[in-house]
């Protein structure tokens, strides 16, 4: 034990790049996904609903009414199921905005996957990278919050539905919860980079 132990120890600096390459991984697969008609269909509950993103699309504040003449936000008419193509609906995403963002949005998720794995090499460019990727995670984070499609909808059948709502995560809530991950991802790689630059200094 003492000697697995005293391997662990030695490899942290290994371990902490593991990190970067990993986070590198992850925003560059999720970022380059963004160009996707799927994937910019899939982000549009999360950016409608946060106040910190929903000026990005033109559509964010129409409300309108469903087949049961409910009031419902105007999205939830217009989603398109992963991998099913419905032209009347990415005319609505066209006229959006969806998909412009959604480049956008993926461009800027490659560029800092992109900062944190030159923090291998660079320091001072880790420090940014680390402290974007936690920036990004908190707003990510914030969907827990805004976005009703993060928890398991009531939405009956032969029986009442059992769990639903807080703290019942759907399969979007899952996803936006490991970024809790990232978030601690960031500050470690951001730590490490600024213990590198301060012993460049001294």
């Amino acid at each position: 034990m003492k000697s697995l132990a005293l391997f662990l120890a030695s490899q942290q600096s290994n371990f902490i790049n593991l990190i970067r390459i990993s986070i590198f991984i992850v925003m560059a697969w999720i970022g380059g996904l963004k160009v996707y008609q799927y994937e910019a269909d899939g982000i549009v509950p999360f950016v409608t609903n946060s106040p910190l993103m929903n000026f990005f699309y033109n559509n964010s504040v129409n409300v309108t009414l469903n087949e049961k003449g409910e009031k419902v936000a105007e999205y939830t008419l217009h989603k398109n199921p992963e991998g099913k193509v419905v032209q009347k609906n990415i005319d609505w995403h066209k006229e959006n905005g969806t998909y412009l963002f959604s480049y956008g949005l993926g461009t800027v998720i490659c560029v800092i996957g992109l900062l944190v794995l030159l923090g291998i090499w660079f320091p001072k460019i880790g420090l940014i990278g680390g402290l974007l990727t936690f920036g990004m995670s908190l707003v990510t984070l914030s969907f827990l919050i805004t976005t009703p499609e993060v928890y398991v909808p009531n939405l009956g059948g032969d029986f009442p539905t059992p769990q639903f709502g807080f703290p019942y995560l759907s399969g979007a809530g899952r996803l936006v919860l490991k970024d809790i991950i990232m978030l601690a991802g960031g500050l470690i790689i951001a730590s490490d980079s600024s213990r590198k630059l301060i012993k460049n200094y001294s």
